[in-house]
């Protein structure tokens, strides 16, 4: 769903047909906007509802819904006609928001379906998963737009772009099924308060979190690296075909890139789960942040498709990696029976990043000012992870001496 729809098909089909009417500038602005919003309410609703699942062991019960919401809305989106862009930015702010929502729960699940020693294992395997996923999908959808015009096509030109969003939409319920079916939740609910009574106790625990985590010094280190470096991931995922887009690109191009990142992406995690092992989780994510910093230095000198490619190719690399060893080294540094709470903030971290590396690109005079402030982005992030000792702040959860390990849940 994130590849296809999030950044390959929707950004491009919605300013060439969707808000055809509006002038460049208005098409800009209101897809911003919407991407925005929903990565704000997210980001301020993920550690309330994040405390809720844990006090109510509810994290299935919470993904599920979100699931279902996101799923409708990229349904929907195949109902779209030229003009409709206001509707387009409601539809796409729910796919948005189903999306990172869900990821909040799926991520806090990480601890019901493994042990500490298997997290990085685990979370590369299953990221390299995603991008097989992912990269089959857009293959498919691919396939329709490009290469096979549907019956019916000549009468409506966008069909084959409504099929892809009914099948990315159906491929992302099918696949969610096994989570919702076979992964059981291991930790037991902390109260036996009712619902109401849960919400009002995580807001209280929301403020008391932030104020605890400051107390844990690796922990708290980690999020402040990973809101630095993730800004930079974020905007290279996020302004990828807009970047596109403007150095010329044509539709078939950038879809072909992006598919490399999926391809390359499946062996690329996998190997960076045994790098972890080698030297070391922090290791692995500082090399993974040295070859964003020379893609990004690179994408300056951009001028065809094939130094697209090759871009492609380096980020591919890395991605999977990276993200899936952010989250299994967070999940090590904070405690097992709150990962819920804990990856709510985790989170919110996350969005917010995703706000202001695109932001970037919309404040300063140009793109290559743009990038050297991704840049900036990687090496903050790289330097503050020099200071997380790993093996510390996990010892410090296993014996119960770090602050964070509990305080009064009321």
């Amino acid at each position: 769903m994130y590849t296809v729809v999030i950044t390959a098909i929707y950004p491009v089909w919605y300013r060439s047909r969707i808000a055809a009417g509006l002038d460049d500038d208005a098409k800009r602005t209101t897809f911003a906007w919407t991407t925005t919003l929903a990565l704000v309410l997210a980001a301020f609703a993920s550690p309330v509802l994040g405390a809720m699942a844990d006090r109510l062991a509810a994290k299935k019960r919470f993904f599920g819904a979100f699931l279902a919401f996101g799923v409708g809305c990229c349904a929907a989106l195949a109902t779209l006609e030229p003009g409709q862009w206001l509707l387009g930015c409601a539809l796409f702010f729910g796919v948005n928001l189903g999306a990172v929502g869900s990821f909040v729960f799926y991520d806090a699940m990480l601890v019901d379906v493994a042990e500490p020693r298997d997290y990085d294992a685990l979370s590369t395997s299953g990221y390299a998963l995603g991008y097989l996923g992912g990269g089959l999908a857009l293959a498919l959808v691919a396939v329709l737009i490009l290469q096979h015009p549907l019956p019916g096509s000549e009468q409506d030109p966008d069909l084959a772009i409504r099929a892809g969003f009914l099948l990315v939409a159906g491929w992302w319920a099918l696949f969610s099924i096994p989570i919702l079916l076979r992964v059981k939740e291991t930790r037991r609910p902390a109260s036996s308060c009712g619902l109401r009574s849960a919400v009002g106790a995580s807001v209280r625990d929301m403020f008391g979190l932030w104020r605890e985590l400051r107390g844990c010094r690796d922990a708290w280190l980690f999020l402040l690296a990973f809101f630095a470096y993730n800004d930079g991931i974020g905007t290279i995922i996020r302004m990828a075909t807009s970047f596109g887009e403007e150095k010329g690109l044509s539709t078939a191009d950038m879809l072909e890139a992006i598919l490399l990142v999926q391809v390359v992406g499946i062996p690329a995690t996998l190997l960076f789960g045994r790098l972890a092992g080698l030297l070391g989780p922090k290791a692995a994510l500082h090399c993974a942040i040295g070859a964003y910093i020379l893609a990004a230095l690179q994408a300056r000198g951009l001028e065809d498709a094939d130094d697209f490619r090759v871009l492609a190719l380096l980020v591919g690399l890395v991605q999977g990696g990276a993200q899936a060893l952010s989250r299994s080294l967070y999940a090590s540094l904070v405690p097992a029976d709150r990962q819920a709470e804990y990856f709510g903030l985790f989170a919110t971290l996350e969005k917010f990043a995703g706000i202001l590396g695109p932001l970037s690109f919309a404040l300063l005079p140009s793109t290559d000012a743009a990038l050297l402030c991704v840049v900036g982005f990687f090496v903050v992030g790289a330097v503050l992870l020099v200071f997380v000792d790993v093996e510390r702040g996990r010892s410090a959860v296993r014996g119960g001496q770090a602050p964070c390990d509990g305080h009064d849940r009321g």
